[in-house]
């Protein structure tokens, strides 16, 4: 059973791959006080695990470094790699590590460290699955190709040998993974907020979800 502090703002994110989502939540989470979590990054994290110690990777190892996880571990510019982002494709898939990672990130939506005045996490399935009662939820896109030349660019920075192409037809899998699978596919709610980012700078889509929170704190 999962401790629920109450009185606190939860806001819930899905997006798929490179759509400026992590961006905007953290930008947000600073603003507002909140727990930002990203919850995809948990998933990087547990691929670049599985290709470090491929022997060790079982149920329990998994358990025991889900439970030691703080956010450090998911700051190292490994985890963007492509080759840990279509192994974290794969493990998302997993029904048991699915279900270690979720109360994982339940925990953190439902009963942040007191300094926080709530959560803001974003991934795939937080709308419906991780943080269903969330006070907002929003749904960030992009085009493919403006997602792909995000992380391009991203990648180059890392200075990392990469062609736009490849990162673009990962880009592609990835959604398609996303999308298809059949344990907490990525899909936009009734009730998420659709924002484009396409023509969208950072800052404006700061502005245009801060309004959205706004209104909604004000009621």
């Amino acid at each position: 059973m999962i401790t629920k502090r109450k009185n606190i703002l939860k806001i819930a994110i899905d997006s798929p791959a490179a759509a400026g989502a992590g961006t905007i939540a953290k930008a947000i989470s600073k603003h507002y006080g909140l727990f930002y979590l990203d919850t995809g990054k948990i998933y990087r994290y547990l691929a670049y695990l599985k290709l470090k110690f491929p022997k060790e990777f079982n149920k329990k190892f998994i358990k025991l470094k889900i439970k030691s996880l703080n956010s450090r571990n998911l700051l190292n510019k490994m985890l963007l790699s492509n080759e840990i982002g279509n192994e974290a494709s794969i493990i998302s898939k997993d029904k048991n590590i699915r279900k270690m990672v979720h109360s994982f990130q339940q925990k953190c939506a439902y009963n942040p460290p007191k300094k926080y005045k709530g959560s803001c996490l974003d991934g795939r399935d937080i709308t419906y699955k991780i943080v269903p009662d969330a006070d907002l939820k929003f749904f960030i896109t992009a085009n493919v190709k403006v997602r792909a030349i995000r992380r391009y660019k991203e990648l180059k920075d890392l200075k990392k040998k990469i062609k736009f192409n490849d990162v673009l037809k990962s880009i592609k899998k990835r959604d398609k993974s996303d999308i298809n699978r059949r344990i907490s596919p990525l899909k936009k709610t009734k009730d998420s907020l659709l924002i484009n980012t396409t023509n969208l700078t950072k800052r404006a889509c700061f502005f245009k979800i801060k309004k959205i929170i706004d209104n909604k704190i004000k009621k």
